[in-house]
């Protein structure tokens, strides 16, 4: 890791632990940055964890997207942030990867397009990447708010082919 990418670790920590003591939260942010793209911030559990995380995780997104601001005015050329208050994200990615296991099973049986619910862009990345492990096409449809996954069987693979049998 090199030293400007150390910096922006070390701002957008200060920055967050800034922003969460003005809400009265006195708390010790972990840091991390696995590829020097994405700086990961973890806030440990305490009793503000519904209102940091908001409804759907609303709050939470407003949060990293003031932390990435920051972070890009005051010109860091690492600029992306990924905030998770109390491993919520975490929960959440693991069990949108087992509901997305059983809309591919459903696509599987049934052969047809499966148009899921609008997601965020985290989301939706967690369903394309299970889909395509399991050997399913995805794509996303739609803009904003309503952008969502559709699921679309995938072409068959020798192992599954009866043909091939």
């Amino acid at each position: 890791m090199n030293d400007q990418t150390e910096e922006a670790i070390q701002f957008a920590k200060k920055y967050l632990e800034d922003l969460l003591s003005f809400f009265g939260l006195n708390t010790d942010i972990y840091a991390t940055t696995e590829d020097g793209e994405v700086i990961e911030l973890h806030v440990p559990s305490t009793h503000l964890n519904a209102f940091l995380i908001g409804q759907h995780g609303d709050t939470l997104r407003s949060i990293q997207f003031l932390v990435s601001s920051a972070l890009k005015n005051n010109e860091f050329q690492v600029s992306r942030v990924n905030v998770d208050v109390a491993e919520y994200k975490k929960t959440r990615s693991s069990r949108l990867a087992k509901d997305a296991e059983a809309w591919i099973k459903q696509v599987q049986e049934s052969g047809e397009d499966l148009h899921l619910r609008p997601m965020n862009s985290a989301e939706r990345r967690t369903v394309h990447k299970v889909a395509d492990e399991a050997g399913l096409q995805t794509e996303s449809e739609g803009e904003g708010r309503d952008r969502h996954v559709v699921l679309k069987p995938g072409v068959p693979t020798k192992k599954s082919d009866p043909k091939s049998e």
